[in-house]
């Protein structure tokens, strides 16, 4: 395959450069409104083609078959149809659009044209979603009754991506309603489940910073709130909580399930602590294992070990918060992915890459396609309707699951978590 970029700038840099290292992956080219990011990432990463917009590279490279959208968050709905219109698959970083009549549009499209659409969500890959879904579905845990999940972001951190970007009114951008981008801490909860929203009431943190980014007449939305509180009723009948806060006094970990009760066991969360636990209603003995060994990364857990953490400076090192964690299976991945850096989001990265390569080469769906992506979206969208509303409870409009005669990408997973960490001579090039 050949994938085209539409946007060069700092965060599509990493998957620049995961995309050229994938072996199922012919050529990668860019196109970015400003020509400078064109000539920086084909001189960093050796590309041959550059465009100055993406309908030129539409125009000039006809042989490109994917669109890579990492362009700004509110134009990804737009982008991602007409890639789709043009007979594209298409990786989106997320979200899937900011509108319910753009994600409609796109299931649409998929649905009637059988192109690949992928939502490049970091969070289905994190260790905590990875060890929720698989606990969940081993059944060890029972029929789901609550769950907590968030994403913290303070504004102040995302000043330098905004600007970058937005251009000296990049305010009126940097003020997008927090459920407008939903999908870290929506994905990881609901994926664990295999469950979808069916009502919210929500609140909202009006705020009055003096940055004045927040604020009727301050951004495109004539948004008030920084911080965004919301209930979902869900398809099975429990409830799930989902923060998306952009004024808080914390930093990492950003994006994490606090816990996930079910009515035999639960798993729960603090910062570095992981635990699982088994009541009485599953009718074997209770116990209380601690799975930091699975969830944390392979890095922390070794300076744990040997005595080398130190809780007041190194707890918040990139160090113990980016990496592979053992639970996340390596042996699936291409041997050249298998010990890359530590990228950024708990080394997601190359799962993202290779699963979207591995669905428009087979052409099975992927992970976070059309469907799931809309679940992990729509939901935000009516949770800031019902904030603005003073947290009135409002149905969520669910555009349905993939076909059920779309055959799926998997995988084998292994339950030998020290030995899926090695290096697999036999397995994938």
């Amino acid at each position: 395959m050949k994938i085209g970029f539409v946007g060069a700038g700092f965060f599509a840099d990493d998957f620049i450069k995961l995309f050229k290292m994938h072996p199922d992956v012919e050529e990668v080219v860019v196109a970015d409104l400003e020509p400078e990011r064109v000539k920086r990432a084909m001189r960093r990463h050796g590309l041959k083609r550059g465009f100055s917009s993406f309908e030129e590279m539409l125009k000039e490279a006809p042989d490109v078959d994917s669109i890579g959208i990492f362009a700004q968050r509110h134009l990804h709905g737009p982008l991602a149809i007409r890639a789709l219109e043009a007979g594209k698959h298409v990786y989106s970083a997320v979200p899937i659009g900011c509108t319910l009549e753009e994600i409609r549009e796109i299931t649409e499209m998929v649905k009637k044209t059988g192109l690949t659409y992928m939502m490049g969500e970091t969070c289905y890959y994190y260790p905590c979603a990875i060890y929720c879904r698989e606990k969940y579905r081993s059944g060890e845990m029972g029929k789901f009754v609550y769950g907590e999940s968030q994403y913290y972001h303070d504004i102040c951190e995302m000043y330098g991506d905004f600007s970058r970007s937005g251009g000296p009114n990049w305010q009126r951008v940097a003020g997008i309603p927090p459920m407008f981008y939903p999908t870290h801490s929506v994905s990881m909860l609901f994926s664990a489940i295999d469950e979808y929203a069916l009502k919210v009431s929500c609140m909202g943190y009006r705020d009055n910073n003096e940055d004045n980014i927040y604020g009727v007449g301050k951004n495109n939305w004539d948004n008030p709130f920084s911080n965004e509180t919301a209930l979902f009723r869900m398809s099975g009948g429990g409830v799930a909580r989902i923060n998306e806060f952009r004024r808080i006094g914390i930093n990492k970990p950003s994006s994490y399930i606090t816990c996930l009760y079910g009515e035999k066991g639960a798993y729960e969360c603090s910062v570095t602590s992981h635990t699982f636990q088994r009541g009485v209603a599953s009718g074997e003995e209770p116990y209380l294992e601690d799975v930091g060994h699975l969830v944390n990364t392979i890095d922390y857990n070794e300076d744990l070990k040997n005595g080398t953490l130190d809780p007041r400076h190194d707890s918040i090192s990139v160090k113990y918060i980016e990496g592979f964690a053992r639970i996340q299976d390596r042996s699936r991945l291409p041997k050249k992915f298998r010990n890359v850096p530590n990228y950024s989001h708990y080394n997601s990265h190359p799962f993202l890459v290779d699963d979207f390569v591995r669905a428009v080469t087979t052409g099975k769906l992927p992970p976070n396609n059309a469907w799931d992506s809309a679940r992990y979206m729509i939901p935000g969208l009516i949770a800031h309707e019902s904030a603005l509303r003073n947290g009135e409870v409002m149905d969520i409009p669910d555009l349905g699951g993939a076909p059920e005669d779309w055959e799926r990408v998997t995988y084998e997973l292994k339950d030998n978590y020290e030995d899926m960490n090695g290096y697999y001579e036999t397995d994938r090039l």
